[in-house]
Protein backbone atom coordinates (compact mmCIF):
# COMPACT_ATOMS: atom_id res chain seq x y z
CA UNK A 1 0.00 0.00 0.00
CA UNK A 2 2.01 2.83 -1.46
CA UNK A 3 1.10 6.76 -1.50
CA UNK A 4 -0.02 6.22 -5.17
CA UNK A 5 -1.94 3.11 -5.57
CA UNK A 6 -2.63 0.07 -3.88
CA UNK A 7 -1.00 -2.69 -5.43
CA UNK A 8 -0.68 -6.25 -5.29
CA UNK A 9 1.57 -8.98 -6.81
CA UNK A 10 1.43 -12.43 -6.70
CA UNK A 11 4.22 -14.65 -7.37
CA UNK A 12 6.19 -17.86 -7.69
CA UNK A 13 8.95 -17.51 -5.24
CA UNK A 14 11.36 -19.90 -3.97
CA UNK A 15 14.75 -20.14 -2.25
CA UNK A 16 17.44 -20.07 -4.78
CA UNK A 17 15.35 -18.44 -7.50
CA UNK A 18 13.95 -15.30 -9.29
CA UNK A 19 10.75 -13.98 -7.64
CA UNK A 20 8.16 -14.72 -11.24
CA UNK A 21 5.45 -12.63 -11.40
CA UNK A 22 2.32 -14.72 -11.72
CA UNK A 23 -0.53 -11.83 -11.59
CA UNK A 24 -0.16 -8.18 -10.82
CA UNK A 25 -2.98 -6.24 -9.83
CA UNK A 26 -3.36 -2.56 -8.64
CA UNK A 27 -5.86 0.52 -8.17
CA UNK A 28 -4.50 4.01 -7.86
CA UNK A 29 -5.74 5.84 -4.39
CA UNK A 30 -3.52 9.13 -4.37
CA UNK A 31 -3.53 8.27 -0.78
CA UNK A 32 -1.10 11.00 -0.04
CA UNK A 33 -3.50 13.69 -1.26
CA UNK A 34 -6.34 12.76 1.10
CA UNK A 35 -4.48 13.41 3.73
CA UNK A 36 -6.80 16.73 5.78
CA UNK A 37 -4.61 20.02 7.48
CA UNK A 38 -4.21 17.98 10.58
CA UNK A 39 -2.32 15.40 8.28
CA UNK A 40 -5.12 12.81 8.95
CA UNK A 41 -6.18 10.39 5.81
CA UNK A 42 -10.10 11.79 5.42
CA UNK A 43 -12.65 9.70 5.44
CA UNK A 44 -12.97 9.45 1.70
CA UNK A 45 -9.25 8.26 1.67
CA UNK A 46 -10.01 5.55 4.61
CA UNK A 47 -13.23 3.83 2.66
CA UNK A 48 -11.76 4.36 -0.97
CA UNK A 49 -8.29 2.41 1.51
CA UNK A 50 -10.74 -0.48 3.10
CA UNK A 51 -12.36 -1.29 -0.42
CA UNK A 52 -8.63 -1.32 -2.29
CA UNK A 53 -7.23 -3.66 0.56
CA UNK A 54 -10.69 -6.01 0.43
CA UNK A 55 -10.15 -6.46 -2.93
CA UNK A 56 -6.97 -6.98 -2.31
CA UNK A 57 -7.05 -9.43 -0.09
CA UNK A 58 -10.22 -11.24 -1.63
CA UNK A 59 -7.78 -11.63 -5.00
CA UNK A 60 -5.16 -13.20 -2.98
CA UNK A 61 -7.54 -16.04 -1.50
CA UNK A 62 -8.95 -16.44 -5.37
CA UNK A 63 -4.76 -17.06 -5.98
CA UNK A 64 -4.47 -19.43 -3.20
CA UNK A 65 -1.47 -17.78 -2.73
CA UNK A 66 0.62 -19.47 0.43
CA UNK A 67 1.98 -16.04 2.12
CA UNK A 68 0.23 -13.06 2.04
CA UNK A 69 2.75 -9.67 3.05
CA UNK A 70 0.65 -6.71 3.14
CA UNK A 71 2.70 -3.63 3.92
CA UNK A 72 2.49 0.07 3.86
CA UNK A 73 4.78 2.89 3.18
CA UNK A 74 4.90 7.18 3.42
CA UNK A 75 1.28 8.21 3.43
CA UNK A 76 0.32 5.81 6.36
CA UNK A 77 3.52 6.27 8.32
CA UNK A 78 3.29 10.04 8.34
CA UNK A 79 -0.59 10.18 8.65
CA UNK A 80 -1.46 12.00 12.25
CA UNK A 81 -4.62 9.03 12.29
CA UNK A 82 -2.33 6.07 11.27
CA UNK A 83 -2.89 3.90 14.07
CA UNK A 84 -6.98 4.40 14.14
CA UNK A 85 -7.29 3.83 10.18
CA UNK A 86 -4.42 0.63 10.84
CA UNK A 87 -6.99 -0.39 13.48
CA UNK A 88 -10.21 -0.29 11.26
CA UNK A 89 -8.27 -2.44 7.86
CA UNK A 90 -7.83 -4.82 10.09
CA UNK A 91 -11.47 -5.10 11.85
CA UNK A 92 -13.06 -4.61 7.99
CA UNK A 93 -11.09 -6.82 6.17
CA UNK A 94 -9.32 -9.19 8.51
CA UNK A 95 -6.17 -7.90 6.67
CA UNK A 96 -3.05 -6.76 9.14
CA UNK A 97 -0.72 -4.02 7.65
CA UNK A 98 2.67 -3.68 8.73
CA UNK A 99 3.87 -0.36 8.39
CA UNK A 100 7.70 0.22 6.74
CA UNK A 101 9.92 2.61 8.40
CA UNK A 102 11.53 4.96 5.53
CA UNK A 103 15.22 3.29 6.97
CA UNK A 104 13.43 -0.27 6.27
CA UNK A 105 11.95 0.87 3.00
CA UNK A 106 15.28 2.00 1.79
CA UNK A 107 17.47 -1.50 2.62
CA UNK A 108 14.64 -2.82 1.29
CA UNK A 109 14.66 -1.70 -2.00
CA UNK A 110 19.13 -1.33 -1.85
CA UNK A 111 18.49 -5.03 -1.18
CA UNK A 112 16.83 -5.85 -4.59
CA UNK A 113 18.83 -3.39 -6.64
CA UNK A 114 21.95 -5.16 -5.17
CA UNK A 115 20.54 -8.90 -5.85
CA UNK A 116 19.77 -7.13 -9.27
CA UNK A 117 23.34 -5.76 -10.45
CA UNK A 118 25.00 -8.47 -8.28
CA UNK A 119 28.26 -7.91 -6.26
CA UNK A 120 30.51 -6.84 -9.67
CA UNK A 121 28.51 -3.75 -9.61
CA UNK A 122 30.29 -2.26 -6.60
CA UNK A 123 29.41 0.56 -4.36
CA UNK A 124 25.63 0.95 -5.18
CA UNK A 125 24.21 4.37 -5.11
CA UNK A 126 20.25 4.04 -4.69
CA UNK A 127 17.48 6.81 -5.30
CA UNK A 128 13.55 5.74 -5.05
CA UNK A 129 11.09 8.47 -5.42
CA UNK A 130 7.57 7.33 -4.37
CA UNK A 131 4.46 9.25 -3.62
CA UNK A 132 4.98 10.28 -0.55
CA UNK A 133 8.85 9.84 0.04
CA UNK A 134 12.10 10.43 -1.42
CA UNK A 135 14.74 7.02 -0.19
CA UNK A 136 18.29 6.83 -0.40
CA UNK A 137 20.89 4.77 0.08
CA UNK A 138 24.63 3.46 -0.84
CA UNK A 139 26.72 0.66 0.17
CA UNK A 140 29.07 -2.27 -1.01
CA UNK A 141 27.06 -5.04 0.64
CA UNK A 142 23.23 -6.58 0.68
CA UNK A 143 22.83 -3.93 3.68
CA UNK A 144 23.33 -0.24 3.14
CA UNK A 145 25.53 2.11 4.98
CA UNK A 146 23.07 4.62 5.20
CA UNK A 147 19.73 4.59 4.17
CA UNK A 148 17.54 7.64 4.47
CA UNK A 149 14.26 8.66 3.86
CA UNK A 150 12.64 12.01 3.09
CA UNK A 151 9.28 13.63 3.08
CA UNK A 152 9.95 14.65 -0.58
CA UNK A 153 7.49 12.25 -2.61
CA UNK A 154 5.99 13.57 -5.52
CA UNK A 155 2.96 13.16 -5.05
CA UNK A 156 3.32 15.16 -1.57
CA UNK A 157 5.22 17.72 -2.66
CA UNK A 158 2.42 18.21 -5.54
CA UNK A 159 0.07 18.49 -3.13
CA UNK A 160 1.41 20.90 -0.97
CA UNK A 161 3.08 23.01 -3.72
CA UNK A 162 1.29 23.22 -6.44
CA UNK A 163 -1.97 24.72 -7.07
CA UNK A 164 -1.81 26.19 -10.60
CA UNK A 165 -1.66 23.75 -13.86
CA UNK A 166 0.90 24.94 -15.29
CA UNK A 167 2.94 25.58 -11.54
CA UNK A 168 3.97 29.25 -11.65
CA UNK A 169 7.57 30.06 -12.30
CA UNK A 170 8.13 31.53 -9.10
CA UNK A 171 6.58 28.08 -7.24
CA UNK A 172 9.12 25.53 -8.98
CA UNK A 173 11.88 27.77 -8.62
CA UNK A 174 10.43 28.11 -4.41
CA UNK A 175 10.19 24.18 -4.51
CA UNK A 176 13.93 23.76 -5.71
CA UNK A 177 15.59 25.81 -2.94
CA UNK A 178 13.52 23.91 -0.70
CA UNK A 179 14.37 20.01 -2.13
CA UNK A 180 17.98 21.76 -2.35
CA UNK A 181 17.74 22.54 1.70
CA UNK A 182 16.17 19.20 2.93
CA UNK A 183 18.70 17.09 0.70
CA UNK A 184 21.93 19.00 1.86
CA UNK A 185 22.18 17.25 5.34
CA UNK A 186 22.03 13.37 3.88
CA UNK A 187 24.06 14.37 1.09
CA UNK A 188 27.48 15.26 3.09
CA UNK A 189 26.86 11.52 4.57
CA UNK A 190 26.66 9.73 1.18
CA UNK A 191 29.54 12.00 -0.45
CA UNK A 192 32.22 11.46 2.36
CA UNK A 193 31.97 7.39 1.47
CA UNK A 194 32.95 8.34 -1.77
CA UNK A 195 32.24 7.78 -5.35
CA UNK A 196 29.91 4.83 -6.22
CA UNK A 197 30.36 2.13 -8.90
CA UNK A 198 27.01 2.48 -9.72
CA UNK A 199 24.01 4.70 -9.21
CA UNK A 200 20.80 3.68 -9.58
CA UNK A 201 16.99 4.78 -9.87
CA UNK A 202 14.06 2.78 -8.87
CA UNK A 203 10.48 3.29 -8.88
CA UNK A 204 7.69 4.55 -11.91
CA UNK A 205 8.75 7.75 -11.26
CA UNK A 206 12.11 7.03 -12.41
CA UNK A 207 11.13 4.59 -15.45
CA UNK A 208 8.96 7.33 -16.21
CA UNK A 209 11.64 10.11 -16.74
CA UNK A 210 13.68 7.84 -17.97
CA UNK A 211 10.77 6.89 -21.01
CA UNK A 212 10.82 10.45 -21.63
CA UNK A 213 14.10 11.50 -22.55
CA UNK A 214 14.77 8.47 -24.88
CA UNK A 215 14.67 4.88 -23.05
CA UNK A 216 13.19 2.08 -24.30
CA UNK A 217 9.05 1.54 -23.69
CA UNK A 218 8.14 -1.08 -20.92
CA UNK A 219 7.22 -3.26 -23.77
CA UNK A 220 10.85 -4.42 -24.41
CA UNK A 221 10.90 -5.98 -21.38
CA UNK A 222 13.14 -6.18 -18.39
CA UNK A 223 16.68 -6.75 -19.40
CA UNK A 224 16.97 -3.80 -21.71
CA UNK A 225 19.34 -1.29 -20.21
CA UNK A 226 17.67 2.17 -19.47
CA UNK A 227 19.54 5.40 -18.07
CA UNK A 228 18.75 8.56 -16.85
CA UNK A 229 21.07 11.35 -17.54
CA UNK A 230 21.48 15.04 -15.71
CA UNK A 231 21.57 16.81 -18.72
CA UNK A 232 18.40 14.90 -20.52
CA UNK A 233 16.45 15.59 -16.91
CA UNK A 234 16.71 19.16 -16.99
CA UNK A 235 16.19 19.09 -20.72
CA UNK A 236 12.87 17.49 -19.60
CA UNK A 237 11.73 19.61 -16.55
CA UNK A 238 12.19 22.93 -18.68
CA UNK A 239 9.41 21.32 -21.48
CA UNK A 240 7.16 19.63 -18.91
CA UNK A 241 6.81 22.24 -16.53
CA UNK A 242 5.68 24.69 -19.34
CA UNK A 243 2.46 22.03 -19.90
CA UNK A 244 -0.40 21.13 -18.32
CA UNK A 245 -1.36 17.94 -16.54
CA UNK A 246 -3.54 16.69 -19.17
CA UNK A 247 -1.00 17.22 -22.27
CA UNK A 248 1.64 15.90 -20.58
CA UNK A 249 -0.81 12.56 -20.20
CA UNK A 250 0.00 12.55 -23.96
CA UNK A 251 3.30 11.98 -23.81
CA UNK A 252 4.04 8.72 -24.27
CA UNK A 253 5.02 6.77 -21.31
CA UNK A 254 3.39 8.93 -18.53
CA UNK A 255 0.00 7.73 -17.25
CA UNK A 256 -2.90 9.80 -16.59
CA UNK A 257 -2.89 9.27 -12.84
CA UNK A 258 0.51 10.64 -12.62
CA UNK A 259 0.72 13.35 -14.81
CA UNK A 260 -0.11 15.61 -12.51
CA UNK A 261 2.70 14.95 -10.24
CA UNK A 262 5.67 14.38 -12.56
CA UNK A 263 7.13 17.95 -12.41
CA UNK A 264 7.56 17.24 -8.63
CA UNK A 265 9.00 13.69 -9.32
CA UNK A 266 11.20 15.71 -11.99
CA UNK A 267 12.99 18.07 -9.66
CA UNK A 268 13.50 15.71 -6.80
CA UNK A 269 15.37 13.43 -9.41
CA UNK A 270 17.31 16.46 -10.53
CA UNK A 271 17.96 18.31 -6.85
CA UNK A 272 19.09 14.61 -5.79
CA UNK A 273 21.33 13.68 -8.27
CA UNK A 274 22.70 17.25 -8.18
CA UNK A 275 23.12 16.85 -4.47
CA UNK A 276 24.77 13.63 -4.95
CA UNK A 277 27.43 14.81 -7.63
CA UNK A 278 25.52 11.75 -10.21
CA UNK A 279 25.78 12.74 -14.05
CA UNK A 280 23.69 9.45 -14.82
CA UNK A 281 21.14 6.68 -13.26
CA UNK A 282 20.51 3.19 -14.44
CA UNK A 283 17.51 2.46 -14.09
CA UNK A 284 16.37 -0.96 -11.81
CA UNK A 285 12.80 -2.75 -12.53
CA UNK A 286 13.41 -4.17 -9.50
CA UNK A 287 12.62 -2.44 -6.33
CA UNK A 288 10.79 -2.24 -3.12
CA UNK A 289 8.24 -5.23 -3.69
CA UNK A 290 11.01 -7.06 -4.87
CA UNK A 291 13.04 -6.29 -1.84
CA UNK A 292 10.11 -7.66 0.28
CA UNK A 293 9.88 -10.51 -1.09
CA UNK A 294 13.87 -11.73 -1.49
CA UNK A 295 13.95 -10.46 2.71
CA UNK A 296 10.95 -12.97 2.92
CA UNK A 297 12.64 -16.00 1.04
CA UNK A 298 15.68 -15.56 3.15
CA UNK A 299 13.51 -15.50 6.26
CA UNK A 300 12.40 -18.88 5.36
CA UNK A 301 15.27 -20.51 4.52
CA UNK A 302 16.97 -19.28 8.09
CA UNK A 303 14.24 -21.07 9.33
CA UNK A 304 14.69 -23.88 7.87
CA UNK A 305 18.65 -24.17 8.18
CA UNK A 306 17.49 -24.29 11.51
Amino acid sequence: MGSNTVHLVAVDAKSGGRPTPMSDWKQSLRLVEMLDSEGNIDDKGVKKLTEAVQEAADLADNLKCEEFLAFATSAVRSATNSQEVLAHLEKKTGVKLKVLSGQDEARLTFLAVRRWYGWSAGRITNLDIGGGSLEMSTGNDEVPDIAVSLDLGAGRLTHEWFDSDPPEKKTVNALRDFIDAELSSAAEEFLVRGEAGLAVGTSKTFRTLARLTGSAPSSAGPYVQRTLTAPGLRQLIAFITRMTASDRAELEGVSSDRSHQIVAGALVAEAAMRALKLDKLDICPWALREGVILRQIDMGQSEGDE
